[in-house]
């Protein structure tokens, strides 16, 4: 019994210290670019966006309905989703055999791997994915083992809410037939439950489809255009040194472990299709075109489970004591790296120390970084960004200010002055940026415009007289952000309705 207690209160305390982890660091360096954009969503709800399915969107205009905009208030839930995802790997240790080691170590492991350390950090559709895809392992574990049939239903509920939060949960789907026909478990094929799995799920995703066909299928133009012109492409080498680093070279013993666990150990034989799974994920991300290394992340979960098992059956074998000093490795080394993915050090001191472990600053997309990686760098310089732009509208004559509508190059930019400009009396931002783009004008005549960046000569065309206000400086942040102009456009010489199909930018 005392030894049950021990394993309960194991399992609950290390997804609690990952949570106050999160909650400790919540503020960091303030709004992240993305989270502008995703307020900004979850004022219009819809079935779909440009760049992204509703789930998340309508998870956040709920907790900003009980908590507000504040960034503990849409920071908590995916802190919440990181705990549970911790939690979940330390139940799929447990569900594979694995005692108190097992799920101590699968569990560090997972508080260890700074991707998730910076997925969890701020409110995205990642930390929801994590969550998912170690959700619906687990489910699979149970299945395997031989528990009720009836969690294949539980399982397509799964599957179809992870794809209305994020599509590439599509490639989860596709690891998991491959490892049925790749395994004895293919058997499971020639019942109804796999089948009503898959159908539930495709259910639940059908609105989103609708949507997509609805509005022309803007998420395939947007993968389209990010991938030809926005990521940086990436080696198969490249990509796979890539796991390594962002999983913490210390945690790769126990991940590795674990896809051998479940490949060529006897014990992981019941549960070979999520090693079939993993390879699956991994060939399709490793295809000609360009991908990030994140992507893969949500499929180490299971892996690590896995491979606490796997270490754990060895120590028993062995009883090498190193086998249990791993733990202490894991903690050090998460410690260690943890800066790199919470911003918990202040800058310059970040800086310092990003550059003493050998780490330049870096970014998946085709830009140019600064003394910060991108990471970041979109982190930093939103207030300045909104207090000049607030400037210029606040030189205008009253009669301009009136009917005057501000265009921004891109969602965070618009996003900020969505947020952060409501208390300085800002209207709300224009954009050709995804769904900014769907959003249309509205209502704005053009008359008078605000413009952050592009060139006069290229504004010239469109209006009769261009201004150029100011000169933004955002310190930090991304080097196109920086040093842009603010410019006063008057005499829009076409109707603004008629020249917004050009100013569309699904990237």
């Amino acid at each position: 019994m005392m030894s049950r207690t021990r394993a309960t209160v194991l399992l609950w305390a290390l997804p609690a210290v990952k949570l106050l982890l999160h909650l400790l660091s919540h503020r960091g360096y303030g709004y992240f670019r993305d989270e502008f954009y995703y307020i900004a969503c979850s004022r219009r709800l819809a079935f779909g966006y440009v760049d992204q399915p509703p789930l998340s969107i309508l998870l956040l205009r709920g907790a900003r309905a009980l908590f507000g905009d504040s960034l503990l208030a849409i920071r908590l839930l995916p802190a919440v989703a990181g705990a549970l995802t911790v939690l979940l790997v330390g139940l799929m240790a447990r569900a594979l055999g694995g005692g108190r080691f097992a799920q101590a170590l699968a569990m560090i492991a997972a508080l260890a791997a700074p991707v998730y350390l910076g997925v969890d950090h701020y409110y995205s559709m990642n930390a929801f994915d994590l969550l998912f895809w170690a959700l619906a392992a687990y489910l699979l574990i149970r299945i395997f083992r031989g528990d009720d049939p009836r969690l294949w239903i539980v399982l397509g509920i799964v599957l179809g809410l992870g794809l209305l939060n994020k599509i590439s949960v599509l490639w989860l789907g596709f690891g998991i037939l491959v490892g049925l026909l790749m395994t004895s478990r293919r058997r499971l094929l020639l019942t109804p439950w796999p089948w009503a799995a898959g159908g539930l799920a495709a259910l639940l995703f059908l609105p989103h489809v609708v949507w997509q066909v609805a509005n022309g299928w803007p998420t395939l133009k947007f993968i389209h255009n990010a991938t030809a012109g926005k990521m940086a492409g990436v080696s198969p080498p490249g990509f796979l040194l890539e796991q390594i680093r962002i999983m913490n070279p210390v945690v790769a013993p126990i991940w590795i472990a674990g896809l051998a666990y479940l490949l060529f150990f006897r014990e992981g034989r019941s549960f070979r299709p999520l090693g079939w799974a993993y390879l699956a994920v991994l060939v399709v991300l490793l295809s000609p075109g360009t991908s990030r290394a994140g992507y893969l992340a949500p499929a180490y979960t299971w892996l690590l489970a896995a491979g606490g098992v796997a270490l754990d059956d060895l120590y028993a074998r062995w009883r090498r004591p190193w086998l249990k000093s791993l733990t202490v490795a894991l903690v050090l080394s998460g410690v260690a790296l943890a800066p790199l993915a919470l911003p918990i050090l202040p800058v310059e001191t970040y800086i310092r120390y990003s550059r003493a472990l050998g780490f330049a600053p870096s970014t998946d997309e085709k830009k140019e970084v600064a003394a910060l990686p991108q990471w970041y760098a979109d982190m930093h310089g939103w207030e300045s960004i909104v207090l000049t732009v607030a400037g210029v509208y606040d030189s205008l004559p009253p009669a301009e200010r009136e009917k005057a509508a501000i265009f921004a190059p891109d969602y965070g930019v618009a996003g900020a002055l969505d947020l952060l400009g409501r208390e300085r009396g800002l209207p709300e931002a224009l954009s050709g940026h995804n769904n900014y783009w769907l959003w249309g004008p509205r209502g704005q005549t053009g008359e008078v415009v605000i413009i952050v960046g592009g060139s006069e000569e290229e504004i010239s065309r469109l209006f009769a007289s261009v201004e150029r206000a100011a000169m933004i400086d955002c310190g930090y942040c991304m080097p196109y952000e920086n040093h842009r102009p603010v410019w006063i456009a008057r005499g829009l010489k076409r109707p603004l309705a008629e020249i917004w199909g050009g100013l569309k930018n699904y990237n």
